[in-house]
């Protein structure tokens, strides 16, 4: 029997009618590209879906210039806008000042070429609420973009967002030149005893004493929190507990805290976006993703002064307690400058971390190029991490770094210190103990570091399973591992600087293959450890790796085999 032309006609009109209606973002998606090679199963992240709707904040008020406040403005074109189901706010190039922007569903926010919008630096504008900061459940000031329990949020365009952090934040003398110091002491603010911190006032420089980082974990009440107001620097944008959310194009720049922080949110698109903040700036972050489920990071380049990419799933009680993990993560085609951490997994991830693919990614001059960081009491487990095709240059501390004693600094921090703190004392295990295994890395180059690749487990729970293949290395140091089982080193090309290339401590059941480097000393290889078990070089007749290797007296007899 012949289906009736007028079935079609009518479904073909539906489609067309529902494209009239709403917009999903399609055109701007390469998914086949973005989900090709994933090593997991996941489901294509879906966009938000935003009704054709469409206002202007001039229509509400919005005076250009920067001198005008516009927050009302902003929040009358959002409520115009959401009355009709959703749309578009436009906001036109300009200079746009404003307090907080509280988001709504099914809003996308464009930002046109041309459009600054900076948020005001009179910290009474922003309110403390109870919220979650660097993984843990406190007050904090709103953050100058929030939204919560959302659904189809969109950050469009190619406008600049500016959150005004340099009112905000905490300045090391160390990490400026002398005429921006006496710049920022002339801007008011007070300076520590040793006169080498700028604080943005006493109250704020009081506050940050006997702090857990930057949470003040004994105090309980709102009361005690209003009391150090100054103090609670927020994220420049925080998301929280809602579903598909997009930021494609805009700059984010400038943050209090952090710049980007989704918080359990559910299909996340960050693309074509740049993230910009002062090398300097404290806590200065780029993107965040904490908890969250089916996540696309692409084509976006950040330039920032801590961490870049961050994945993360909580801080010790708080995150367990949550108990929700980011997973289903890929990372592609992205440029990082400046940065603790190219991309970065921790320290907060004790919700747990699992599926992520990092691919296709240049880093350059960051202090620490693939950075994993946790300590004791975090708990969680981090497994099934894929990283392919990376490319580093300059790199000022470690290429390739797993730290289980991170203790809150930088890497060049803690190595101008003399490094981490360690304590090999064997201890109990249980939900604070974190774990990392199962991670393979693959196609690295690294052009210049001072060390190529620090593993460092935990005694009582070594680092486990993790692969590095086809690197090309030069570095000033070469390998540290220490306390690791299951290690695959092979197709390594090694320019060591130094006469020592492998230093390896208690290490368990590892595997070195087609590895290549010059030194000729007597002391290459180095193993140490009792714990140390079933470690194997394998090589060819040109590279007698025997002779190159010395066994300490702790190691058992027999187990390193050439």
């Amino acid at each position: 029997m012949k289906t009736k032309p007028i079935n079609s006609f009518f479904f073909a009109l539906t489609i067309v009618m529902t494209g009239l209606c709403t917009d999903s973002f399609a055109q701007n998606s390469k998914s086949d590209e973005t989900y090709k090679n994933i090593e997991f199963k996941m489901a294509k992240v879906k966009e938000p879906i935003i009704p054709k709707n469409t206002v202007n904040i001039t229509d509400f008020g919005a005076v250009n210039g920067g001198y005008v406040l516009n927050t009302k403005a902003f929040s009358d074109a959002i409520e115009a806008v959401s009355k009709k189901g959703g749309g578009k706010v436009i906001i036109p190039p300009g200079v746009w000042l404003t307090g907080p922007i509280i988001l709504k569903s099914n809003i996308e926010l464009h930002a046109e070429t041309g459009s600054l919008i900076k948020f005001s630096p009179d910290k009474s504008l922003y309110p403390i609420i109870e919220t979650s900061f660097e993984g843990l459940n406190t007050w904090r000031c709103i953050s100058p973009i929030y939204g919560k329990n959302l659904e189809n949020v969109a950050f469009t365009g190619n406008g600049v967002w500016d959150g005004s952090g340099e009112v905000w934040r905490q300045v090391k003398k160390s990490k400026l030149t002398e005429s921006q110091w006496k710049k920022i002491i002339a801007s008011g603010g007070v300076l520590n005893d040793k006169k080498e911190s700028w604080y943005p006032s006493e109250t704020f420089m009081k506050a940050s004493v006997g702090a857990d980082q930057n949470v003040r974990l004994d105090l309980k009440t709102k009361e005690e929190f209003e009391a150090i107001h100054d103090f609670l620097r927020p994220v420049m944008v925080s998301i929280q507990n809602s579903k598909r959310v997009l930021f494609d194009g805009p700059v984010f720049q400038n943050s209090p805290a952090w710049n980007i922080h989704p918080l359990m949110v559910e299909d996340l698109i960050v693309r074509n976006v740049t993230v910009r903040n002062p090398w300097y700036s404290q806590n200065g972050d780029g993107l965040d993703v904490e908890s969250c489920k089916n996540v696309v990071i692409e084509n976006s380049s950040f330039d920032v002064g801590d961490d870049a990419i961050c994945i993360k799933s909580g801080k010790d009680k708080d995150g367990r307690d949550r108990g929700v993990p980011c997973e289903n993560i890929i990372v592609k085609n992205n440029i990082v400058y400046h940065g603790h951490g190219g991309v970065t997994v921790g320290s907060e991830m004790s919700g747990g971390v699992k599926n992520l693919h990092v691919s296709n990614c240049t880093f350059m001059g960051t202090d620490v190029g693939l950075r994993f960081k946790s300590t004791r009491g975090r708990g969680g487990v981090v497994e099934n991490i894929f990283i392919s095709d990376i490319f580093m240059t300059d790199i000022p501390s470690q290429a390739i770094s797993f730290d289980l004693y991170y203790g809150g600094k930088s890497i060049a921090e803690t190595l101008a210190e003399g490094g981490s703190k360690v304590a090999n004392k064997l201890m109990p295990v249980n939900e604070e103990t974190p774990q990392f295994k199962n991670i393979l890395i693959k196609n690295i180059t690294i052009a210049g570091a001072y060390q190529a690749v620090f593993l460092q487990g935990l005694p009582e729970m070594n680092l486990e399973n993790i692969e590095i293949s086809n690197l090309t290395a030069k570095a000033e140091n070469g390998f540290s591992i220490i306390d690791a089982n299951g290690i695959k080193i092979s197709n390594a090309k090694l320019d060591i600087a130094k006469p020592t290339v492998f230093e390896i401590y208690n290490g368990k059941n590892m595997t070195f293959k087609n590895i290549e480097f010059s030194s000729n000393s007597a002391k290459a290889i180095t193993i140490d450890g009792e714990a140390s078990s079933n470690i194997e070089f394998v090589s060819d007749k040109k590279s007698d790796f025997s002779k190159k290797t010395v066994i300490g007296e702790s190691v058992p007899k027999g187990i390193v085999k050439f």
